[in-house]
């Protein structure tokens, strides 16, 4: 590629990054949440152990499902609408409700295991957090339909979902399974009925699509890559859980730290889906060499979509400690540098692991885009956590 055509894709790639991160301030409001409703999670001794579990989790499906249908939409497999649609995106959509499940059950069960290790809880809380888990990621499904939405969009108005369609959709996923987690951490203290009911609902669901779908190839290989993918990513957040129950520890009543908490994870999950999923499709496509020396090729994605998240992170500053009442020079300067100093050690470890898990499927036959985000954004979340400790540690 010339100077130029360097140039012009590193501009596009760097303004669609900005339109989609932008929506990453919508994890600030997920912060602010969590800091305000921090008497919801001191009801139960796990409830904040066990939220990064929650947002990875869900983060895991809908980066699954939007890495799924970006390519699928590039390869026109399936098509921008919501009816009258191929069959490989039912498919594909009744594969997320089963994942769904099995991730809830499986990610209950690790936090159940951590959680006596390392969270000080005892056998009475081990039905209380398979009840929460299980049910605040049944409310989650809603998103999918929002997922479908935002890549039909940007497809249709001739922008790319692989930039577009994970960033936003993370967000979304935060804010929403924030609320679906106070309410039902609140649901579940005095009507603990209710919350069993929607397990059962979910369960029957999933034994009627398996019954349903269980002949077709494609559901089955989504299946399983999905859920060899979901062993790794399961003890992955739950060392994310670990670390954010040191975090709290140590910051105390912080709240501009919580705040931003859920906006900074975003943002470094978001460069990752960006570098992973642009790579992805042009693996599928036969625009990129699968191996590492390639990655000079990919330079112009993988530098916008770090420039980008480095003025959101300054914003994402200013924002937090402008809702804590808590701005000023002084406070901004060191806010800043706590979060870049964050920003440099997660986003270069997020940028290789993203592009090196989308080569490593890809040369071993396997579809990246059942590999790419799900990893990724649940690396991105333990990344950033440890990050964050790190630079609590380097600059306070």
């Amino acid at each position: 590629m010339t100077n130029y055509e360097n140039h012009k894709a590193f501009s596009k790639a760097f303004r669609e990054a900005l339109i989609a991160y932008a929506f990453d301030f919508g994890g600030i409001v997920a912060g602010f949440l969590v800091a305000y409703y921090f008497n919801v999670f001191q009801s139960y001794p796990w409830a904040i152990a066990v939220y990064p579990t929650i947002l990875s989790a869900r983060g895991m499906i809908s980066g699954l499902f939007s890495g799924r249908l970006g390519t699928a939409l590039h390869l026109g497999t399936v098509y921008p609408k919501f009816f009258g649609n191929t069959k490989s995106f039912y498919v594909l959509f009744d594969a997320v409700i089963v994942i769904t499940l099995g991730t809830s059950i499986f990610m209950s069960c690790v936090s159940i295991l951590f959680g006596s290790a390392f969270w000080g809880i005892s056998s009475h809380d081990f039905f209380d957090i398979f009840a929460v888990v299980v049910s605040t990621m049944t409310f989650g499904l809603i998103l999918s339909f929002f997922t479908m939405g935002v890549g039909f969009t940007a497809f249709k108005k001739g922008l790319d979902p692989d930039v577009i369609e994970y960033p936003i959709m993370s967000t979304a996923a935060d804010i929403f399974i924030t609320v679906c987690y106070l309410f039902v951490l609140v649901l579940y203290k005095f009507f603990k009925y209710a919350v069993v009911l929607v397990i059962i609902f979910h369960v029957l669901l999933t034994l009627y699509l398996l019954l349903r779908d269980f002949k077709a190839s494609e559901f089955i290989k989504t299946l399983k890559e999905s859920l060899a993918t979901l062993i790794i990513v399961a003890f992955i957040i739950n060392i994310t859980g670990t670390v954010l129950n040191r975090i709290s520890i140590i910051v105390e009543g912080r709240k501009e730290i919580y705040s931003v908490y859920p906006a900074l994870i975003d943002a470094v999950g978001d460069v990752g889906s960006v570098v992973g999923s642009t790579a992805t499709t042009k693996l599928a496509l036969g625009l990129l060499k699968p191996s590492f020396s390639a990655m000079r090729n990919h330079s112009q994605q993988i530098f916008a979509a770090w420039t980008s998240a480095v003025v959101y992170f300054i914003l994402f500053s200013a924002l937090s400690l402008s809702l804590n009442n808590m701005l000023s020079l002084s406070a901004f300067l060191g806010f800043t540098a706590l979060l870049l100093t964050a920003n440099l050690i997660a986003v270069s470890t997020i940028i290789l692991t993203s592009y090196a898990v989308a080569i490593l499927t890809f040369q071993r036959g396997l579809d990246p885009d059942n590999f790419v985000i799900p990893i990724e954004s649940s690396l991105a979340d333990s990344i950033t956590t440890i990050a964050l400790l790190a630079a609590l540690f380097l600059v306070g």
